[in-house]
């Protein structure tokens, strides 16, 4: 019985903590119904959660609006992240480099859970581009930089992400998990990932990843146009402009990049004719 019982707490933690991803730039606060929605929870459940975590001052409640939104707790928990993984500054030297090199916008993610967290970009100072929002929470299966991370990930991380629920985002969402099995293997062979409208209509994506100090994928660096300005020329022009910026943002955070990735970033660009 005691199992049982820890395993229906760690159930709760989780959906619990999963309220959080729904906050965004797009939507800094958000009443108790619609978050109960969103979360797919009754609204006496979801109460009970935003109540123990007020406590604990990761959410907060307006007096005028009833609304809620991040309390001042997250905002001291990142603190305390970026003092010992300062990734911000290292990041978004990166992603201005990529933005100016390929004249497209740029996006950092990092592992959160069984998705990825948006913790910067750079936008295209195109009037037609691809925009992110601050904190947006990107799907590992559909996205280019999930696929990169899942490429270099551990076979426990890899079956954790498959053996979820897995949606389409698009008509062209790959969801079988043979199917995707067999992207994350040519991703790994290739040393980056392509994401063609498999997230976003008419958006292209190439990622790679960003390693950790085990080796493994911690995140990953991505550049994301739209479908109509991609082509071979300015797909070369991403890909040699990412794997530039793959072992100066690794080591920045403290990470460790696999001996044979540079022979993937080799034969990768030797095959586009770079």
């Amino acid at each position: 019985m005691v199992p049982e019982k820890g395993s229906k707490m760690s159930s709760t933690v989780t959906k619990a903590l999963a309220l959080l991803d729904h906050f965004s730039e797009d939507d800094p606060e958000i009443g108790l119904s619609d978050l109960a929605r969103r979360a797919g929870l009754d609204k006496a459940t979801v109460h009970r959660m935003l109540n123990a975590m007020a406590d604990s001052g990761l959410v907060e409640q307006t007096s005028s609006t009833k609304l809620y939104r991040l309390g001042a707790g997250v905002l001291r928990l990142a603190r305390v992240r970026e003092t010992v993984f300062p990734v911000t500054a290292v990041f978004q030297a990166a992603l201005d480099r990529l933005s100016t090199a390929t004249g497209e916008t740029a996006h950092a993610s990092l592992i959160s859970g069984r998705a990825l967290a948006t913790i910067g970009f750079s936008e295209s100072n195109r009037s037609n581009r691809v925009s992110l929002v601050a904190g947006e929470i990107l799907p590992i299966h559909s996205t280019a930089s999930g696929l990169s991370v899942l490429a270099f990930s551990s076979k426990d991380f890899v079956n954790k992400v498959l053996a979820s629920p897995l949606s389409a985002k698009t008509k062209a969402t790959v969801t079988d998990s043979d199917a995707l099995q067999t992207s994350i293997a040519k991703a790994s062979d290739n040393g980056f990932a392509i994401a063609d409208q498999t997230n976003e209509e008419e958006v292209y994506g190439i990622a790679v990843p960003v390693f950790g100090s085990d080796g493994f994928a911690c995140g990953a660096l991505a550049v994301a146009t739209p479908i109509h300005r991609m082509n071979d020329t300015l797909r070369g022009q991403i890909v040699q402009s990412l794997f530039d910026e793959v072992a100066n943002t690794t080591f920045g955070i403290g990470g460790r990049v696999p001996t044979d990735f540079s022979t993937k970033i080799e034969k990768s660009l030797s095959k586009m004719g770079l």
